[in-house]
């Protein structure tokens, strides 16, 4: 049988997954700690704020809608989650965004969102100081804010060619009002049943319990300014009737 590189394949324009092809992958590279990154604790802050929660592994893999495997894999850094999964796994635990980027263990521990007051950090973030969140399929977060916000999530936002929020069927939702600004690059957004193209100097706003969907369009990164708005304000939280979305 005849196999071709997946990357080979998406830059002479075909699509890996509908054409059957294999999909070779190179070894992982586990980076080096860096100023401001931190793709080591995040499994571990996840993995805190379930157990402290009381929430067993497989009762949030079924709510969440993944398997068992994956949340292990998520909880000990050897998979990172799309940005789907993470979504709904903070969802889930009761946490924000902010609390994952989070130096102390508190916030993420107690899976809440209050935070004692930091009065060290003063208001300027500089850009090489970031904290950072790397997810899966080359979608990367960075905070724009000095210090955890509780009601905004002030973001940089770049996700590499080819990168997605979410697999094409299994789009995601949660609470608050997304703002995005795009610096570079193409971004394509699907709400609900309508798909967006944005390009530089393009922005767009919507109601993010609207099941939505981000991916790279083309050759160039997409790189955007996201600011997302009373995230944990999502009402479906609390009424555990109703049908919630899978993450990806």
């Amino acid at each position: 049988m005849f196999t071709v590189n997946a990357h080979l394949a998406r830059t002479l324009g075909y699509d890996p997954d509908r054409m059957g092809v294999t999909k070779l992958r190179a070894p992982r590279k586990r980076s080096a700690a860096a100023p401001g990154i931190v793709p080591d604790d995040l499994g571990a802050r996840l993995r805190l704020a379930r157990t402290r929660t009381g929430i067993t592994l497989r009762g949030l893999a079924r709510t969440v809608g993944v398997s068992p495997s994956l949340v292990s894999q998520i909880e000990t850094g050897r998979v990172m989650p799309s940005v789907g999964t993470l979504y709904a796994i903070a969802n889930e635990l009761g946490l924000l965004v902010d609390d994952l980027f989070s130096d102390a263990d508190a916030a993420a521990a107690k899976g809440s969102a209050k935070r004692a007051p930091d009065d060290k950090r003063g208001p300027v973030q500089r850009p090489d100081t970031r904290k950072t969140i790397r997810l899966a399929t080359g979608v990367r977060w960075e905070r724009l804010t000095a210090a955890a916000d509780d009601e905004l999530e002030f973001l940089y936002v770049v996700y590499d060619v080819g990168s997605e929020s979410c697999a094409e069927d299994m789009l995601t939702r949660h609470g608050g009002k997304e703002y995005a600004y795009v610096i570079s690059g193409r971004l394509g957004i699907r709400i609900g049943f309508e798909e967006y193209l944005l390009g530089p100097g393009e922005s767009i706003s919507f109601d993010a319990q609207a099941p939505h969907r981000l991916w790279a369009v083309g050759r160039k990164p997409a790189v955007a300014i996201w600011a997302v708005l009373n995230r944990h304000g999502d009402a479906r939280t609390r009424d555990r009737g109703a049908s919630q979305p899978k993450g990806s």
